[in-house]
């Protein structure tokens, strides 16, 4: 991890680049984003690839090269990528559905995976020029107009009345309305992409349940700040946390918490 800790600020600059990429395609009047439809009916754009190759074309360059696996690229096998020790985990372009409606919710997001663990993470979010970084042993950061903050989730119980929870702005479902109804007095935020996991990261609100499909990618990078920011990302099922690069990548079911006392 030390090699990699001195790469940080290269791996920043990569999601940056990507973040720059996706903007120029965002605010071009004449641009239709060429939107597609991939097989499981979500949308795939111009700016999903094109930040995709920046990321991918950058971390196969750095030194150690690990695999590279992506929600743009072609699915590795599970016989071949089950005996990864350490590999990259990318979602390019998360949020491609608040991209098209243009309300600035989306994020590039690049993860480091070790033995089934996010241990590094780092979000841009392109349409505030804002990054976010966590890696196991450093704590969680946020870089903001050249200034670099330390954030943490902060404290709370279940218990408690008035908890802030977020949730999906495009994929709110009744099982997840029936589970925040459960907290009493509770305040609600819709937000879309990774940025519900940095809502909790900076302590501004305290449980984001996602009783909805995800894939690893869509959570890696955030779940990694989050975790070292001291909060934590809870399978709803096994009440465990969640783990990476299993044979089927779909996530199951969770709930992320800031640190709960």
């Amino acid at each position: 991890m030390e090699k990699i800790k001195n790469q940080l600020e290269a791996i920043q600059t990569i999601a940056i680049k990507a973040g720059e990429a996706i903007m120029n395609i965002y605010l071009d009047p004449a641009e239709d984003f060429s939107i597609e439809q991939k097989e499981d009916n979500s949308p795939l754009t111009k700016a999903d690839l094109a930040a995709n190759k920046i990321i991918c074309d950058h971390l196969e360059k750095l030194s150690p090269s690990y695999p590279i696996i992506s929600e743009e690229n072609k699915l590795i096998s599970y016989d071949e990528r089950k005996g990864y020790e350490y590999f990259w985990l990318v979602d390019p372009l998360d949020g491609t559905k608040e991209f098209i409606k243009k309300n600035g919710e989306f994020t590039v997001n690049i993860a480091l995976i070790h033995k089934q663990r996010p241990v590094l993470g780092i979000v841009y979010v392109p349409a505030k020029d804002v990054l976010f970084y966590g890696m196991e042993g450093m704590g969680a950061y946020k870089i903001s107009n050249n200034i670099t903050t330390k954030v943490d989730s902060g404290f709370f119980r279940t218990d408690e009345s008035f908890l802030t929870i977020v949730c999906s702005r495009s994929h709110l479902n009744e099982e997840t309305n029936a589970f925040i109804s459960k907290f009493d007095q509770h305040q609600k935020i819709s937000k879309g992409s990774s940025l519900k996991f940095l809502i909790l990261a900076e302590g501004q609100a305290q449980v984001y349940p996602r009783l909805a499909p995800t894939m690893e990618w869509d959570t890696a990078a955030a779940d990694a700040i989050l975790r070292n920011a001291g909060g934590s990302v809870i399978d709803y099922n096994t009440q465990k946390p969640l783990l990476y690069n299993k044979e089927d990548m779909l996530n199951p079911h969770f709930i992320a918490y800031a640190r709960k006392v």
